[in-house]
Order: C-alpha cells, then sequence, then structure tokens
C-alpha cells in the first residue's frame, strides 16, 4: 500500500518498480495520489500528481494490471476546493482579506459548482483529486 506519497518522490517511477521486485506474482498494490495537487510538505514536493494515463503506462512496464482504477472526484469537486481557500491564500499571500462581499461571491460560486457536480458526467478526466488504483502483479519486469 502507497497512500499519497507518490508526489514526494523524486523519481516515483522507480517506487513502482520496487513494490514490483518486493511483491509476489498475484500480490496486490493499493496505490493513491493525487492528480493535481498544490506544493504541499515542501521541499519534498517534486510532482503536482498523476494521472490515469501515468498509471497505465507505468503500472505495465513493471509488469502489474490495473484491476481496478476510481477518480476521486471531479473538475467542479475540485474547483470548489480551490474556492474554500482563497480567502486564507489571499491573506497570507496579498495580505488582503476577501470581506463580506468576496465571502458571498464565493458562496454563490460554490452552490454552482455543487449543482454542476451534481449534473456531473464525466469531467474528472479534466481534473480531479485523485485515483484510487488496485493492481496485481502479473510477472516480473524487466
Amino acid at each position: 500500500m502507497c497512500v499519497e506519497v507518490l508526489e514526494h518522490l523524486p523519481k516515483p517511477s522507480a517506487a513502482i518498480t520496487e513494490f514490483s521486485r518486493l511483491l509476489k506474482q498475484s500480490g496486490k498494490l493499493i496505490l493513491t495520489a493525487p492528480f493535481c495537487s498544490l506544493t504541499h510538505f515542501s521541499p519534498y514536493h517534486f510532482s503536482t500528481g498523476f494521472n490515469r494515463y501515468w498509471y497505465e503506462k507505468i503500472l505495465e512496464e513493471a509488469g502489474f494490471k490495473i484491476i481496478e482504477i476510481e477518480q476521486n472526484g471531479n473538475y467542479f469537486d475540485y474547483l470548489a476546493q480551490e474556492l474554500r481557500r482563497v480567502e486564507h491564500i489571499a491573506k497570507k499571500y496579498s495580505g488582503k482579506t476577501i470581506g463580506k462581499s468576496g465571502r458571498k461571491a464565493i458562496t454563490e460560486v460554490l452552490k454552482k459548482l455543487n449543482d454542476y457536480s451534481k449534473l456531473d458526467s464525466g469531467s474528472g478526466e479534466l481534473l480531479c483529486f485523485g485515483y484510487h488504483v488496485l493492481a496485481e502483479k502479473l510477472y516480473d519486469s524487466l
């Protein structure tokens, strides 16, 4: 199991290769990592995230078969998360507060994003929080 760690490794694909070395054939690997993330735990943050195509390519090269890959959230959920940070980020990086009118505007946009999220039909392919992956080792990689 490797949970929210890959973005903190300078060579995340090397970790996948090591998991393959450690697991026996038919062993299971559970992974989660962000698809898109802000810099955090710096200076040990080396990647903003991983999309489904990264998992498909890197896991196959390491001798794994993806059993399940599930996105966490969607485009609208992600935007809502970032809007909720605006007040803190504005104060920290501009020294300004957003005030009552700013909070009201954000609240209105958050309501709309929630509505769109409920109707979502696949926007997670553009942007989501990350993926939950279950993979099985099929063979030793080269």
